[in-house]
């Protein structure tokens, strides 16, 4: 029998959770309540992440289970599902943002302006974050850069820490300040707060000038070729995760796995000891009570992507196609 809803305060809204002992990762004898509350202990770090920014909401209504799979554009037969526009339904205080697609589609995505937004979406079976790099304001102008640092295939986490501190150099001696995290996977991300003046377009080829740059430093580590059966190195730079509607897991986001890991920013001190699996929805939240959220510089200084443009005009480098 279903356990009976229950309604949570979240700041001025009550939100319903529905069969709160529902499993939702069963392997972990963690249940939907386990989740909001996960999400509520995390609650100033997710919303950081989030805060009014277009985002996909990637849905596990029926939690994670052996042979749980999500449902794709080709397939959309699956027991998860990636939702773009606002769900049916929806709460009037739940904020949206308006979004043209490459494809000429528009939609009206969520853009959570507040914690409750969160748990309702929770409530929805939402374990992972898709937000884009913009925010509702200005839906054109990113004011984030994202450096996906993506592992090949059987490639470890210990080799791309040393890929992300050589991203850490590079942008100091541009006088910028990166924050990176875990994927809850073997990838790690580094975020840049940018000047919102530039397209997504040139977002993608100033990633790509510092791919390059990368490449030089570490030409036995890292590739920038698009084609994976070309990359004869082992971390791929991914600068079309800058391309409209291209977009990585939020940090905070839960990783649909049985273990339940989570994307977990951090402080450059302590990337050498990390391990992904040290991050999951058990561990996350007393780490956030004692040491706060790692990506709050993110709301401070915002750079010019000028040294970066500069770099692609020197070495010829067009803005990559959307792919």
């Amino acid at each position: 029998m279903a356990t009976a809803a229950e309604e949570i305060q979240v700041g001025e809204r009550l939100v319903r959770v529905s069969s709160p002992d529902k499993p939702y990762f069963p392997e972990r004898g963690l249940t939907k309540r386990d989740v909001v509350g996960y999400f509520l202990a995390v609650g100033d770090g997710i919303l950081r992440a989030l805060r009014d920014r277009p985002t996909m909401l990637e849905r596990w209504p029926r939690g994670v289970f052996a042979g749980a799979k999500i449902g794709t554009r080709q397939d959309n037969r699956g027991d998860a599902f990636y939702q773009k526009r606002l769900p049916a339904g929806a709460p009037d205080w739940v904020r949206t943002a308006h979004l043209t697609f490459p494809s000429g589609r528009t939609a009206d995505e969520v853009a959570p302006g507040e914690l409750a937004v969160v748990i309702w979406a929770a409530n929805l079976g939402t374990l992972r974050f898709h937000p884009w790099p913009v925010t509702a304001a200005d839906v054109e102008r990113p004011d984030q850069l994202r450096i996906d640092l993506d592992p090949m295939p059987g490639v470890g986490f210990e080799q791309v820490v040393p890929v992300a501190h050589e991203v850490r150099a590079f942008l100091a001696e541009l006088g910028m300040v990166g924050y990176p995290k875990t994927t809850g996977g073997r990838g790690l991300h580094v975020y840049l707060s940018i000047e919102p003046r530039w397209s997504f377009g040139e977002c993608r080829r100033a990633v790509l000038a510092l791919g390059h740059e990368l490449g030089r430093r570490l030409p036995d580590l890292v590739t920038t070729t698009w084609w994976r059966e070309q990359r004869d190195r082992p971390v791929f730079i991914d600068y079309n995760q800058m391309a409209r509607d291209h977009t990585v897991t939020s940090a905070y986001s839960i990783r649909p796995t049985p273990a339940a890991l989570v994307s977990a920013p951090l402080e450059w001190a302590e990337l050498d000891d990390a391990r992904p699996e040290d991050f999951d929805v058990l561990s996350m939240p007393a780490r956030f009570a004692e040491r706060g959220d790692p990506h709050a510089g993110l709301d401070g200084d915002r750079y010019s992507l000028e040294p970066l443009l500069a770099l692609a005009d020197r070495a010829g480098l067009a803005a990559p196609p959307e792919r």
